[in-house]
């Protein structure tokens, strides 16, 4: 396992969709509540430090519609109310931080997440999040294309279900970035 330095200036925390939709699905292997009080402590913890905390939601009444086999909601659901796409106030949005609203998987795709991090000179992103497969898989994949280097924090995202988030942390992540427990992001960062 290759060592973990983080300069707090140059890393910026990115945490995907702990919004009230999708804290409230029930997920594994990591409760929801788990994922948004372990994501709330690192920004707390990066801040205190200097770096950047970004929150990214999905918005969910707008949420792009592509012709796909599974479609996220289907052609004749009521759109979702407003609040659907709010932040839990438990993941701890706070002064300062960046909020990024995405209308596809990613954070990167039709958002300003990457001209944001490189006007402030980041070059690593600690990730975390709902869901594993969806969301945190996405920004990685489209992140690492850019050029970003990623940590990615197991106990502080979590899937639908086990198997897909065992098969993305034991066989994706590991060749996209250097997985590690929010203990080990946080001693790391002093």
């Amino acid at each position: 396992m290759n060592p973990v330095s983080l300069e707090p200036s140059k890393t910026a925390l990115v945490i995907i969709d702990l919004q009230n939709a999708v804290v409230g699905m029930t997920t594994a292997p990591h409760s929801t509540a788990d994922v948004v009080r372990r994501s709330a402590l690192l920004a707390r913890r990066l801040r205190e430090k200097g770096g950047l905390v970004v929150y990214v939601r999905v918005d969910i009444a707008n949420v792009l519609n592509l012709p796909v086999d599974a479609p996220y909601r289907s052609a004749n659901a009521p759109a979702p109310p407003p609040s659907a796409s709010e932040l839990v106030s438990e993941a701890g949005f706070a002064s300062g931080d960046l909020l990024i609203t995405k209308r596809h998987w990613g954070a990167f795709a039709g958002t300003d997440l990457e001209r944001l991090l490189r006007q402030r000179d980041i070059d690593t992103v600690i990730l975390t999040g709902i869901a594993t497969n969806f969301g945190v898989e996405s920004t990685a994949r489209q992140g690492t294309g850019l050029g970003f280097a990623f940590v990615i924090v197991e106990d502080a995202c979590s899937a639908l279900d086990v198997e897909a988030h065992r098969f993305a942390f034991e066989r994706i992540f590991p060749r996209l970035a250097r997985v590690r427990s929010t203990d080990e992001v946080i001693a790391t960062l002093g």
